[in-house]
């Protein structure tokens, strides 16, 4: 699957909260970093995110390719992430989704890059409970 491809099937995945086509495109044990949800294994991240989540309208900017300094590759994508929460509340940011996959070509390691000064408060009330933060 080229970068473009990744990113799209990605997306598309993500938009329709499509749990099974999203984790077919990670490893066994892949993992996600999230500003909001922490450090997870990505069988645990996806359901939580889609749970929380009533609709997600993405708009991808751009795709890139590259390696890690160890040699993974590496796809980036750049969104507009339109997000209305389960709970009512709607946000609109910019997210950047870092992609290192692994040999076998599926994601290994997700890390998720966007400004949660928007969010965080939005996801805080609707769950009744503090989102993850670096530290916890």
């Amino acid at each position: 699957m080229t970068p473009d491809q990744l990113a799209r099937t990605y997306l598309d995945a993500l938009g329709q909260a499509d749990l099974d086509a999203m984790l077919a495109l990670f490893s066994v044990d892949g993992q996600v970093h999230s500003p909001l949800y922490g450090p997870q294994p990505a069988a645990a991240f996806f359901p939580q995110l889609f749970g929380a989540t009533t609709e997600s309208d993405l708009t991808l900017q751009g795709v890139a390719e590259g390696t890690t300094e160890a040699g993974a590759p590496l796809v980036t994508l750049w969104f507009r992430y339109d997000w209305l929460m389960a709970g009512g509340a709607r946000t609109v940011f910019d997210v950047v989704d870092v992609l290192e996959l692994a040999p076998d070509g599926r994601i290994g390691t997700l890390r998720i890059i966007y400004d949660t000064v928007l969010a965080r408060p939005l996801l805080d009330q609707q769950t009744g409970q503090r989102s993850w933060r670096p530290g916890d």
